[in-house]
């Protein structure tokens, strides 16, 4: 059955980390003080920087305090969670910890009666074909119960390994060749609304937020994509924190670092 309640906030891309108290600290007043003024939270992947196991959380006070944040707020709404490109091995054991509800990548859902389909966004990215493979790969449950027998610090050092090599070639990239590469396209974004019937995308993962409307052959629609979140790298440029309300009003993005608990 397709989720549908009267309003909704979406967020995304948090990847949240000791290393970032600002930015995890906006989270922890997110869900206490804006998230239960509405009917329900989605959130479309990388809420983690990286996650590595279920087992990984019992030994991290830091992600057992987010564990407990999300846990309180399920008591007061929905929160659905869709797994995102650093946290896709987070399993139902810390689900049902959390109260969280896990949804697939597309699923459609309706909001103050208007239908939106939701993913992470990677999936999007189509230009990036050794990504797409990877990502294929690293999908696959028999690949992922493989890597998750492996020891705790085994797993951690493959994810550290991993985030610095995509790193290293974001910053070898031109700036015209990593726009293309890492940004969806319009024949991903036709393709997913064609299989799911909708005219509404939302997803985050690119960092770019923006409302667009578009067109590609014979379709038309309109997108929003996700900020991601960071308060504690102000030398990156502008701090980051925002969610997509939708109510009766409609879809619009909401500032959290200036609106902070007054939605």
């Amino acid at each position: 059955m397709m989720p549908s309640y009267a309003s909704a906030l979406l967020i995304s891309d948090l990847h949240l980390t000791p290393s970032m108290p600002l930015t995890a600290q906006r989270f922890f007043d997110f869900c206490e003080k804006d998230a239960p003024k509405v009917q329900a939270v989605f959130i479309l992947g990388d809420l983690f920087e990286y996650w590595v196991g279920d087992d990984a959380a019992l030994h991290s006070p830091f992600q057992q305090e987010v564990r407990r944040a999300l846990a309180t707020l399920s008591t007061k709404v929905k929160v659905f969670y869709i797994h995102g490109n650093r946290d896709f091995l987070l399993g139902q054991d810390f689900l049902n910890k959390t109260g969280m509800t896990a949804l697939a990548d597309p699923s459609k859902i309706s909001v103050a009666d208007a239908e939106y389909v939701i993913c992470h966004g990677d999936s999007l990215c189509t230009a990036d074909v050794g990504y797409q493979v990877f990502r294929a790969w690293t999908r696959k449950v028999w690949a992922q119960k493989l890597f998750l027998k492996l020891p705790l610090r085994w797993r951690r050092s493959i994810a550290n390994h991993l985030r610095s090599n995509s790193t290293a070639q974001y910053q070898r990239m031109t700036p015209a060749s990593a726009q293309t590469k890492t940004n969806v396209t319009l024949a991903a974004c036709a393709a997913v609304l064609r299989d799911q019937s909708g005219v509404n995308l939302i997803h985050g993962h690119t960092h770019l937020s923006a409302h667009h409307h578009e067109t590609f052959q014979n379709q038309e629609w309109q997108r929003w994509v996700l900020s991601d979140w960071d308060l504690d790298h102000p030398e990156s440029g502008r701090p980051r924190a925002s969610a997509l309300l939708i109510d009766a009003n409609g879809a619009r993005f909401a500032d959290l670092i200036k609106n902070s608990g007054s939605l």
